[in-house]
């Protein structure tokens, strides 16, 4: 079985690994007559490049990404749209002195044993957040479908460690190294990250999604329920450790009464369900959060075993992100325009 492919109609396959020639996509049942073009595809991919902050990896991958099927005069044909987006800043003797051990907290270990060693590990190979470059090259085409609906989303980093964004302030996102919507926040995360920088260690975080203007109906019962949908495709990018939505976890410890989203003339008084009730839109806003783990290259010395089972320790050399969150910003993105365009594939609403 192999799971390089998520969607139903509207289907994406990715494909290539961070150290060989090429990575890239193929967009499976993206209707005829699409408007989009490369310079959309490379305008959503320069919000996942590294931008040489305190918080991103030295390597400078032009990301550029290259149309070769399914559009033409920049509209989509109906055929399978690919994407290509060459490697050109692999460094892959970075790995060579790691290449016999496994590194704690990355996919060495089980990619391993799962493919009897026959992997490419160079850079974490199929596991490498490299790939996620792809998902984003294919969010672009599916918000290009989607625009009929006028949907507004976004993503925004909230939390760095234990630092928490108090102040929401949507114009500061895309200026903001960290993708932050609270400056003064901001101040504060980007110390903690230079700080772990100095320390040879990484940082984790949270992001926020929200997914304005959406229509009553998107989802269906039982098991492919929306916020389901977008769970499952949020979970499914590198370094994403739990997601929630809504309230998410705080309800445990709510009350009915507090937690129920009241109605009064034919409109909700909140939002704690975050814009999704059993499993389907509500018109609300969907808001989901996604908790993003520490970038598992650090260059503190660690414990470890080699391949061939003897006990080691190992320190990471290397260019990797300090704190990868406001990379991965772009990424939830782009699983969200997927998700919800195979939904609209699925079952076409108003709009479409």
């Amino acid at each position: 079985m192999c799971a390089n492919s998520i969607g139903k109609q509207f289907k994406i396959t990715t494909f290539g690994e961070s150290h060989g020639g090429a990575i890239g996509v193929v967009i499976d049942g993206c209707p005829a007559g699409v408007s989009v073009t490369e310079d959309d595809i490379n305008a959503a991919l320069e919000k996942r490049r590294p931008d040489g902050s305190v918080s991103s990896t030295p390597r400078r991958e032009p990301d550029r990404g290259y149309l070769i099927s399914g559009v033409f005069n920049g509209k989509t044909t109906g055929a399978p749209v690919t994407v290509i987006i060459k490697n050109e800043d692999a460094r892959s003797e970075d790995y060579e002195t790691v290449s016999e051990y496994f590194r704690p907290g990355h996919a060495d270990f089980t990619y391993h044993h799962k493919y009897g060693g026959l992997n490419d590990p160079r850079g974490g190979g199929r596991s490498s957040g490299r790939e996620t470059a792809c998902r984003v090259a294919a969010g672009a085409v599916a918000r290009a479908f989607l625009a009929p609906l006028k949907l507004d989303l976004f993503a925004h980093t909230v939390q760095i460690g234990s630092i928490k964004t108090t102040i929401f302030e949507r114009t500061a996102i895309e200026s903001s190294p960290l993708k932050c919507a609270d400056r003064a926040a901001e101040e504060s995360m980007l110390r903690l990250i230079d700080g772990c920088k100095d320390s040879g260690d990484s940082i984790g975080g949270m992001v926020e999604l929200q997914i304005l203007n959406v229509p009553v109906g998107l989802g269906e019962p039982v098991f492919d329920r929306l916020d389901a949908r977008l769970a499952y495709a949020i979970m499914g990018i590198p370094a994403v450790k739990g997601v929630d939505i809504g309230e998410g976890f705080a309800v445990a410890s709510a009350y009915g009464s507090e937690n129920n989203d009241q109605m009064s003339d034919n409109r909700f008084l909140s939002n704690h369900a975050g814009g999704i009730q059993g499993g389907i839109s509500n018109g609300q806003p969907v808001v989901l959060r996604a908790a993003v783990k520490p970038t598992p290259s650090i260059s503190k010395m660690q414990r470890t075993v080699t391949k061939n089972g003897e006990n080691a320790e190992v320190n990471v050399a290397g260019r990797y992100d300090v704190c990868i969150v406001p990379r991965i910003v772009p990424v939830i993105e782009a699983m969200a325009w997927i998700t919800l365009a195979d939904f609209v594939m699925t079952r076409p609403g108003p709009g479409l």
